[in-house]
């Protein structure tokens, strides 16, 4: 596990994720068609300076299982998912923990989280570090919009984000 950075497709109601592991956690968790995906995998390769290996990482069922309690309504917290965030500066690390403080079912605003932050006139600067997350789904930049209420940005696609957010709020538009 220590020589290479573990990957493998999974299978949501969204569609397929790549999952990366690096030895100390989940560092990617993304759809295909992110479009920072390669430059992201270019960075992790470069950060742990060792090759991507096409094979299931021993952490892989807990995430599995975790996302599937999430898509069946049944999980809105993803604790116990060790994350690695070791490829995003200060910056970006920090705007990813508030991230993962904003509860299930809520939405904020750009600038909501720019002053959760600390940080009330950075709000391109959060939008760009969301835009930048690693870990789709498990650090929820999902449930950032708008100042205006609409949704915006998402690398998924919007509609995945609307999926989500719906989801979060009980609806039956997934399955």
């Amino acid at each position: 596990m220590k020589n290479f950075l573990h990957h493998t497709t999974l299978t949501t109601p969204l569609g397929e994720m790549l999952a990366v592991y690096s030895p100390t956690g989940l560092c990617l968790l993304d759809f295909p068609q992110g479009k920072h995906q390669d430059n992201t995998l270019a960075k992790l390769q470069a950060q742990w300076q060792c090759p991507l290996r096409e094979h299931p990482d021993p952490r892989l069922p807990l995430l599995q299982h975790a996302l599937q309690e999430y898509f069946a309504k049944q999980r809105h917290r993803f604790d116990d998912i060790a994350v690695d965030f070791s490829i995003g500066t200060a910056f970006q690390q920090s705007v990813w923990r508030v991230l993962q403080s904003i509860p299930y079912g809520k939405t904020i605003s750009y600038g909501e989280q720019a002053r959760l932050l600390g940080k009330p006139e950075a709000v391109r600067a959060v939008a760009a570090a969301n835009g930048r997350n690693p870990l789709s789904i498990i650090v929820p930049c999902h449930r950032v919009i708008g100042s205006n209420g609409k949704l915006t940005g998402y690398a998924g696609g919007l509609w995945r984000k609307q999926a989500l957010l719906a989801l979060e709020n009980g609806q039956n538009c997934l399955l």
